[in-house]
């Protein structure tokens, strides 16, 4: 393993975080000896550090064979930095990699409740183009982020949102405003693997939209395209728009550790 020449580093905080990795990287429970080997740590060392490490917790021993394995402490540190990655720092850059390939407004957004509130935005240099300001909320029935994310609902969910929103405002006369007409929408977004706003939300605004999973399988996001319809024609969003919104969503994704 390699030698941290830092002045800083601390050498017991060092030599631990090195057991750890090794167990990790093991992906097996390991004995002493094992450790000592691949850590080059004398016995007497390691058995300390792994004593000090089993007292907190990040690291068990199985009581049987005595070997050594990554306690659940692991699993929670590692899931509290998942819950907190930023994602829109983490996004960004594939966002301006989407927006440099087709040139359209595209947007970050997150669902609070029951409400879109677009967390980031990256614009178009077109002198036609849609945006909206970073922070402000949007209806979730008639928005591509809104709809991407709330066709993921459960059944349970989605009757709460619909107790709750009731009656759902129309914005345009493409909004969908009949519930059960909304949840035969929602079906098709789940089985296409996009949605689109057709002018719902605003006359002459067209959007593709695409969720973004997390390590658990949770839609937590939506990436979304926005433009006028004039640009926005079936050919264009169909054979181009999509599968770019689609890869972009895909890469972020799979930065979150959602493997399908």
């Amino acid at each position: 393993m390699k030698q941290l020449n830092d002045r800083h580093s601390v050498q017991s905080v060092e030599r631990a975080l090195k057991i750890l990795i090794i167990l990790a990287e093991a992906g097996m429970p390991l004995t002493l000896s094992q450790i000592r080997d691949r850590t080059s740590l004398n016995i007497s060392t390691a058995h300390r550090l792994l004593h000090t490490l089993m007292n907190f917790g990040f690291i068990s021993q199985d009581r049987d064979t005595g070997r050594y394995m990554l306690g659940l402490r692991t699993f929670e540190v590692g899931h509290a930095a998942l819950y907190t990655f930023d994602i829109r720092t983490m996004s960004r850059p594939l966002l301006q990699e989407l927006v440099d390939s087709i040139n359209e407004t595209t947007n970050l957004a997150i669902l609070d409740q029951d409400d879109v509130v677009y967390i980031d935005q990256i614009e178009s240099t077109n002198m036609i183009k849609i945006f909206a300001r970073i922070g402000s909320r949007g209806p979730i029935h008639c928005t591509g982020a809104g709809k991407a994310m709330l066709a993921n609902y459960t059944d349970r969910e989605f009757e709460r949102f619909i107790q709750i929103k009731s009656p759902l405002p129309s914005y345009t006369v493409n909004t969908i405003i009949d519930p059960q007409k909304l949840k035969e929408e929602m079906l098709i977004i789940r089985h296409n693997g996009y949605a689109l706003d057709n002018c719902e939300l605003e006359d002459g605004v067209r959007c593709v939209a695409i969720p973004i999973w997390n390590f658990e399988g949770k839609v937590i996001a939506a990436v979304s395209v926005s433009g006028p319809d004039t640009r926005f024609t079936d050919t264009f969003i169909k054979e181009y728009l999509i599968p770019e919104v689609k890869s972009a969503a895909a890469k972020i994704s799979e930065r979150l550790g959602f493997r399908r």
